[in-house]
């Protein structure tokens, strides 16, 4: 990867941090990074946060505050770890249901299974991995029957398109995104949660900030709040046990000015994974569900289990020095990782299934790098050392 913040994006950062009393804590930059975030998506409300794992733990805490007995949520085993700690952090268990390839995101037939099979699922936490889209019809309708939440992650799919041609992130109850340094844009660190709900953007407002009810836009709300504790200064009343996950101007002026390219970015990476995919040895797949998607890596994932192959390629690509990383996002398999050991229960994943795709993911694929400003002529000899594999 190569750094994506340009002297452009820098240059109203340094105009902020000249001026005589500049505030840098969460201010009107915030308030207009988070508008503008939304006119791009398509919905009403969006809170800007300090990473995509503290989306990530805000949403999992407005479904505790719906279901403070807990319950399960379906998660997939191929994900980034802060989806499925959130979960645990907050009371909940993980239900993993695997993925299939050409999604790289859950089964929409496990997740009917699952729901068969359990009473207590309160949410699906649907990862849209790599700029792939991962929800189709049948999810969406599942959620609707059973009256579950759908809480989008997208967090490296920022601009796919889904089933029905909207964005992913605005189908959800919730979703959330990341503007770390290798996703589409970046704010250094920041993230973003999205809801069409006036009530769940209050209340969003409120737990990013200590659970403080001076966070909240609603007059209303406000006033119900302070009549109900006279006692309490009004400035200092605390709703919810919320934290402190707010991002500050300096990340939001960044971000104002990435948003601002972002579609152009988004193309190129979508240009630069059509040309990959069309150029590489047939022991690769390459039957990715493309429909929509905004690729976030390379992926580079054999058709069939060879470990000596495996090793092939991972001695080839160290003495190219070419960067990758094996098993995909996340460290591959979240099943395998020690921090899920003494949680995984067998009530945990479906019976008889062991997650088998994430496994081969796991075990027999990878990703490489993709970013708008890759030249052709890097990625044509990328792809000529795989071929020459």
């Amino acid at each position: 990867m190569r750094n994506n913040i340009l002297p452009e994006d820098v240059a109203p950062v340094i105009e902020l941090l000249q001026q005589c009393d500049p505030r840098l804590t969460a201010g009107p930059s915030v308030l207009e990074f988070e508008k503008s975030w939304s006119n791009w998506l398509g919905v009403p409300y969006s809170v800007f946060v300090n990473s995509g794992s503290s989306a990530n733990l805000a949403c999992l805490a407005w479904l505790k505050n719906k279901f403070p007995d807990g319950g399960k949520v379906i998660v997939p085993p191929l994900t980034w770890s802060s989806d499925i700690s959130s979960v645990y952090w907050m009371g909940f268990e993980p239900l993993f249901v695997d993925i299939t390839l050409t999604t790289l995101a859950c089964n929409e037939n496990l997740i009917q299974d699952s729901l068969q099979l359990h009473s207590d699922i309160r949410a699906v936490f649907l990862t849209h991995a790599q700029g792939l889209n991962g929800l189709t019809k049948k999810i969406s309708d599942l959620c609707d029957e059973h009256g579950i939440y759908l809480i989008e992650d997208v967090c490296e799919s920022h601009g796919v398109r889904t089933h029905t041609g909207d964005k992913a992130g605005t189908h959800g109850a919730l979703s959330c995104f990341s503007f770390y340094y290798a996703h589409h844009m970046s704010t250094i660190e920041g993230g973003m949660i999205c809801t069409h709900d006036e009530d769940t953007y209050q209340f969003l407002r409120m737990i990013r900030s200590h659970g403080m009810l001076r966070e909240v836009t609603d007059n209303n709300l406000r006033n119900d709040y302070i009549q109900k504790y006279p006692d309490l200064n009004p400035q200092f009343i605390f709703t919810y046990p919320g934290f402190n996950i707010r991002s500050n101007e300096i990340s939001a002026l960044i971000g104002l000015s990435q948003l601002r390219r972002l579609d152009d970015m988004i193309a190129k990476r979508v240009d630069n994974f059509s040309y990959f995919l069309d150029n590489l040895p047939t022991w690769a797949f390459s039957d990715f569900n493309l429909e929509g998607q905004s690729n976030y890596a390379f992926n580079l994932i054999l058709k069939e289990p060879d470990p000596d192959l495996m090793r092939r390629i991972e001695s080839i690509f160290f003495h190219e020095t070419i960067e990758y990383r094996r098993g995909s996002a996340g460290g591959g398999n979240q099943l395998r990782q020690p921090y899920l050991q003494d949680y995984v229960t067998a009530n945990s994943i479906l019976p008889n299934v062991l997650a088998p795709v994430t496994d081969h993911i796991h075990f027999y694929g990878m990703y490489l790098g993709n970013y708008p400003e890759l030249p052709r002529d890097e990625l044509d000899y990328l792809l000529s050392v795989i071929n020459r594999i």
